[in-house]
């Protein structure tokens, strides 16, 4: 019966991709996006909004209504730049802002909970939650950031709570935060049709908007429908040029189902040049891996492992460092450093799968497996760590456990690197 199934899978799998031949992003498009990008406009307007309230601040005698304006453009220019001095800065003013109102307003704390779950500080972020209640928040506001905060440690009993008091069927929040929940349980379709509701219910806000865009079109992306996840990147970019996480999913979707190598890296290049952030040189990595070309494979990874694991980002890319040590770069005693780490900032289902990983890679097999038990098994997983657990229970004898995980890897194989999908698919026909 299980090669049954197997082959069942192996055959609508390659039935789909019969019919996945036809190109999906626009040459034309993007090459007069990237021709024609102009960003000045923007940065001009931010950078007058920085001068003005920057100008207005008194260092002898801090204020609130200045410094949350400044903190706030400071926040804007990293999403824009990338530049993770801009948040150390807005930071460091909130701070002093909340200090000096003797943690009696609201507004820094809020800010510095939406920065901490920025920079992946989950327990920080939770600790200002409990802070800022005490101090009195509006219940709408406690809601929110309460499922933000609960969503992110894996506190799911919290995080269905939350989204309980903010039920409200015409609200951008309830539909954004209830498409992120839904895609944690599986529920995809689901997921999407929150989420394009939340975009409907964005107004004439074109952040809101954009925001709703590109996640429903990351929810398309992991669910298979490439067609519709780039309609939607689209959708995204022409409301702001600026938008480089969905001008870098094109070149993706270039790079895995239209096989245009030349064109991803033009884009992925592009976006290199655009940002201070090294999300752009992970996936010069998978470019260089689905070339075949080990050396500048290797070459990338170093050279985003260096950037990533530099202080200033704390755990912000721990998943993708953690995916380069336990692969081209071979180095799995830093990887379960980096596992157990992680373990401290926040313990779900996925950061587990991420530790159990480590530990086999760095050949503590039971010690892998008593986490495995404990903490992973029978628990939702997303593609990679589907893709990891799947190889874990190859290497343990366990051929039907292992094909478990790797059919259910094969559907979030956009999520996935080019060599993981090979050795998905030449798992699957064994």
């Amino acid at each position: 019966m299980k090669q049954l199934i197997t082959g069942i899978a192996i055959f609508f799998l390659f039935s789909s991709c019969k019919n996945e031949n036809k190109a999906i992003v626009s040459v034309d498009f993007t090459d007069s996006l990237l021709n024609n990008y102009s960003d000045s406009a923007v940065k001009n307007s931010l950078e007058t909004d920085l001068q003005f309230w920057k100008n207005r601040l008194i260092p002898e005698s801090p204020g609130l209504v200045n410094e949350l304006k400044y903190a706030g453009s400071l926040v804007e220019r990293f999403h824009l730049t990338g530049n993770m001095q801009d948040l150390v800065t807005a930071d460091s003013i909130l701070l002093i802002s909340d200090r000096t109102f003797g943690h009696k307003q609201t507004g820094p704390n809020m800010a510095l909970i939406r920065n901490s779950i920025l920079q992946h500080r989950f327990k920080m972020a939770d600790s200002l939650l409990q802070q800022v209640r005490n101090t009195g928040i509006k219940k709408y506001e406690s809601a929110t950031l309460g499922f933000d905060v609960a969503f992110e440690l894996g506190y799911h009993q919290v995080v269905e709570y939350e989204l309980k008091q903010i039920a409200t069927p015409n609200d951008y929040g309830y539909n954004f935060r209830m498409a992120k929940l839904a895609h944690y349980k599986g529920e995809v379709d689901t997921a999407i049709a929150a989420m394009q509701r939340a975009a409907e219910q964005a107004g004439g806000n074109f952040s809101l908007m954009q925001a709703a865009l590109s996640n429903e079109a990351d929810l398309n992306l992991h669910n298979g429908d490439l067609q519709k996840a780039n309609e939607l990147y689209v959708q995204s970019i022409r409301l702001s040029a600026t938008d480089m996480h969905s001008i870098m999913a094109l070149g993706w979707i270039a790079l895995v189902h239209d096989k245009n190598d030349s064109l991803a890296e033009k884009i992925f290049r592009f976006v290199q040049s655009k940002t201070k952030a090294p999300d752009a040189i992970f996936k010069l990595t998978q470019l260089a891996d689905a070339r075949g070309d080990s050396a500048m494979q290797k070459k990338y990874a170093s050279e985003f492992v260096a950037i990533a694991t530099a202080p200033v980002y704390g755990n912000m890319y721990n998943k993708y460092v953690l995916e380069l040590y336990t692969g081209i770069l071979k180095e799995p005693a830093k990887a379960e450093a980096m596992a157990a780490r992680e373990l401290l900032n926040r313990t779900t289902p996925q950061t587990y799968a991420w530790y159990v990983w480590a530990l086999y890679s760095n050949n503590k097999t039971a010690e892998a497996e008593k986490i495995y038990k404990q903490h992973v098994s029978g628990k939702p997983l997303e593609g990679l760590e589907l893709y990891w657990m799947g190889k874990y229970m190859q290497a343990q004898n366990k051929g039907y456990n292992a094909n478990q995980f790797f059919e259910a890897a094969i559907k979030n194989r956009y999520d996935l690197s080019p060599s993981m999908v090979k050795d998905l698919k030449n798992a699957l026909e064994e």
